[in-house]
Parts: structure tokens; sequence; C-alpha cells
């Protein structure tokens, strides 16, 4: 067999393969028929309700702070309650959210929450230093303080709240 014979013959078995393709390509579009459309209108509260987590972890009576601030959608918010505390009670809220993990039981040198002893010479810094101390972090002789208290997620104001409920109950 030639070359010019067996290119001939290969085109040939390539052809027939390709239009083979083609015609069972044609066959499985007109047995297979046309997908359903999906319905898309799923009610938020049913999304939420089949895609929650099975528990929760709370430390205390606290209610769960959110981590991240979402846009307004429903899904989320149905998922992620918002947790919004009045401003007078911003302090408690953050303390029993993130602060008494260190402070409830005087981790790592935390003074404990109400301990007015403990609490003496750091309230006689002056409420802007602690303030700073805790929104930036601190390391002392007796422990160490992670910025913010190791929640990130806060704001300085929220920090500062936490600050000020902690001292105003160790006065």
């Amino acid at each position: 067999m030639t070359d010019r014979a067996f290119f001939k013959s290969f085109a040939g078995l390539i052809g027939a393969l390709v239009a083979l393709t083609v015609v069972i390509f044609i066959i499985a579009q007109m047995v297979g028929g046309k997908p359903s459309k999906v319905e898309t209108t799923a009610d938020a509260k049913a999304v939420a309700e089949r895609i929650k987590p099975v528990g929760e972890v709370t430390v205390g009576t606290a209610e769960p702070v959110r981590a991240v601030e979402v846009s307004s959608n429903p899904v989320m918010e149905a998922i992620i309650p918002s947790a919004q505390a009045a401003p007078a009670d911003k302090g408690k809220t953050v303390y029993e959210g993130t602060c008494v993990a260190c402070h409830g039981g005087g981790i790592a040198g935390a003074p404990k929450f109400g301990d007015k002893a403990a609490w003496a010479p750091r309230i006689a810094l002056g409420i802007k230093t602690l303030h700073q101390q805790a929104i930036k972090g601190f390391q002392g002789k007796t422990g160490m303080m992670p910025p913010k208290g190791g929640n990130m997620s806060l704001s300085d104001a929220d920090v500062m709240a936490a600050v000020d409920y902690m001292v105003g109950h160790s006065k």
C-alpha cells in the first residue's frame, strides 16, 4: 500500500467516524428531549431551614454576635439572625460573647470580672489607656491581652463598651 492509498483510506475512516458522531448526537437530541425548567422560586425560609447548622455554640446566656456584616439578603438574614443589641446592653453582649472566655476565669492573667483588687491598678491607669490596651493588645507582667480580645471582627466601639462594662462592675 502506498502512502497516497493509506492517506485516502485513513481520511475516509476519519470522515465516516465524524459522520457517525454527528448522527448519534442528532438521535440523542431527539430521544432525550428538552430538559424541563427548574423552579427557582424557593422560599427563603425554606432554604434557610434546609441549610441551617445542626447546633449552635454560645457562651453563658449571650446572644450570638455577628462576625461579618452581610447585605440585606433574606436567606442570610434567616440563617444568621441579626444580633443588634441596644447601645446600653452592647458592653454586656460583647463581654458575654467574647471577653468572658478569659475574664470569666482569669485565663492568661486576665483580671476576673468583678474582682476589685485585680482591677484597681488597671483602673488607676485611666479608661483611655484601658481602651487602647484592649483594642491594640497588651503584654503585661502578669499576663497578656490580645488585640480586641482575639475577636478581630469587633469594632473599636464594641471593645470600649465591653471595657466600660467590666470596669463598671469592678469598682
